[in-house]
């Protein structure tokens, strides 16, 4: 074996970076191995044609705490948000469109153009939101308790969640429905027109693989009213430079603290001895030592990939095999040589580009969501998908040359498994689809298309991965159940039977986020409390869509 650490992270994707640099600003001797050329996971800015920087998967953020960007100085390391408002633009086949944003009178008047009512309605269903916001953010910054242990710190935690919950007082059943039930029966009752509905309604099944009516998008639509952009909440913004900036400042806030980072170095297996962790292996042999072992991949690469299953309880291997990360997106990455010329936009008298600096929605209809997800159900990608477009380069000139621009397509719905065929050989046809449908109503889109990427599910997978790729935050699969109870606290003991009790066990950590629950885990193990130089608290201060 050759080197020695604390703890090593396996993955330089941004959580494990986290991680990494709160681990050593607290002391510990920390070790990053990332198996690509750069940093950043799923999080990255490559260079795909000359002079074009192109947030490859990873587009748009929010969720990342306004602690983190404080306490690890990101900007000191180049980070900066750049916001978009309008945050939304939604044009229908009609000739009709909805812009909605941050300033509020424009999305009344551009709500009331399709409903009064609605447009008055939107403020206190948005006011619902915070509500339960207020109620869920914090537990984002928070260690879950596990349910069924009667430990006193665990008993402590579900009370002060219980006080919480009783808070919110009649707006609990609207959190409860929220957390766990559909999107579509939400809106219908809160609104009239269905221009609005689908505006909202895109959010609610971005990444999933479910359609509107199906139990569970109601928090996936709630999931993009929190976090932040500059303090303004609910807000997504891009990365100057692209998404890739941010991995970069997380990894130089990292390598300042102390912790080291390699690039090209995939760990193969993670090495167990006598029920203890004991350090990793890499692809080349090389084995490097360390009591603890942080992984920032999925649960299913971890534990039934990297880890002998062997070492693992046989109840805990079962629970992960039944994780289910079922997903149906695809990206397309294009270069243009200038801007879609939206048709309903001609004679609106809007600013030039202020409809495209956020995000562009294709679907006309709430049932066309529906059919297109049914297509999915049975193994196709959809006859008419769901199109969620941006152009970063609207708003940050330094991702695309001179008067050209980058844009990119995050498209629903795109099934992981093929009844017929393979990715490899209808992704292009998936792709020419896609593009015919945005020129529908963007007549000159197709011909300004100078080059594109397009990255299937299965394409993600092997770039980034990704098991099943795009994971939903759906409820079901967050849920803490208990035979995941430990990885749900960010621990998991490498031997048969409940956790060790004492400190300084031999572990596997599923990095779960951060402000840092897997950081804060690893401290508790490694020095039994909250060590004088590890910052501001992390047990859940009130303050990640």
């Amino acid at each position: 074996m050759s080197g020695s650490y604390d703890i090593i992270i396996v993955g330089a994707g941004h959580n494990g970076l986290v991680t990494a640099a709160y681990l050593a600003r607290a002391g510990m001797r920390v070790l990053v191995l990332e198996r690509r050329e750069l940093v950043g996971g799923a999080c990255v800015t490559e260079q795909l044609w000359p002079g074009f920087k192109v947030s490859t998967a990873s587009y748009v953020n929010s969720l990342l705490r306004p602690e983190i960007i404080r306490d690890l100085e990101l900007a000191r390391h180049g980070f900066e948000l750049l916001p978009r408002s309008p945050s939304s633009f939604t044009p229908f086949p009609d000739g009709r469109f909805l812009l909605m944003g941050p300033d509020k009178e424009l999305t009344r008047r551009q709500v009331a153009k399709f409903s009064p009512r609605d447009a008055a309605a939107l403020p206190r269903y948005e006011a619902m939101l915070e509500r339960v916001a207020d109620f869920i953010e914090p537990t984002l910054l928070r260690t879950p308790p596990n349910p069924w242990a009667l430990r006193p710190r665990n008993l402590a935690q579900l009370a002060k969640l219980g006080w919480s919950f009783l808070k919110l007082g009649t707006t609990g059943p609207q959190a409860i429905e929220i957390l766990t039930g559909a999107a579509r029966p939400i809106l219908d009752r809160w609104f009239e027109s269905e221009e609005l509905k689908i505006a909202l309604a895109t959010d609610a099944i971005i990444g999933a693989m479910a359609s509107p009516s199906m139990p569970g998008t109601a928090y996936v639509l709630f999931h993009h009213v929190m976090g932040e952009c500059n303090g303004v909440r609910g807000m997504w913004g891009y990365v100057r430079g692209g998404m890739g900036s941010l991995s970069d400042a997380l990894a130089g806030a990292a390598r300042t603290r102390g912790a080291e980072i390699r690039v090209n170095s995939p760990v193969a297996r993670i090495l167990t001895r006598d029920g203890r962790v004991a350090g990793v292996a890499l692809v080349d042999g090389t084995e490097l030592r360390a009591p603890r072992v942080a992984s920032n991949v999925d649960a299913h690469v971890t534990f039934l990939e990297l880890v002998d299953p062997q070492a693992l309880p046989a109840e805990f291997v079962a629970a992960v095999q039944a994780i289910d990360y079922s997903s149906a997106s695809l990206k397309i990455n294009v270069a243009l040589s200038e801007l879609p010329d939206f048709s309903a936009v001609r004679a609106s008298g809007l600013p030039p580009d202020a409809h495209i600096r956020g995000t562009i929605h294709i679907a006309p209809t709430l049932d066309y969501m529906e059919e297109a997800y049914d297509d999915a159900k049975y193994g196709r990608p959809s006859a008419n998908p769901i199109l969620e477009c941006t152009i970063p380069s609207v708003v940050d000139s330094t991702v695309a040359p001179p008067g050209k621009h980058v844009m990119s397509f995050f498209v629903q719905y795109a099934p992981y498994r093929l009844r017929n065929g393979g990715w490899d050989d209808v992704k292009d046809t998936f792709a020419d689809r896609c593009f015919d449908i945005l020129n529908e109503y963007a007549p000159n889109f197709k011909r300004s298309v100078i080059d594109r990427q397009v990255l299937s599910p299965l394409d993600l997978e092997r770039r980034f991965a990704l098991t099943d790729p795009a994971p939903a935050v759906l409820p079901t699969a967050r849920a803490g159940l208990r035979r995941l109870s430990h990885a749900a606290q960010g621990a998991l003991p490498v031997r048969r039977g409940d956790a060790p009790r004492r400190r300084g066990d031999g572990c596997v950590r599923l990095q779960r986020g951060a402000r840092d629950p897997a950081g804060r885990e690893t401290l508790r193990d490694a020095v039994g409390r909250h060590p004088p130089n590890a910052g501001p608290q992390w047990d859940g201060s009130p303050d990640n869509g």
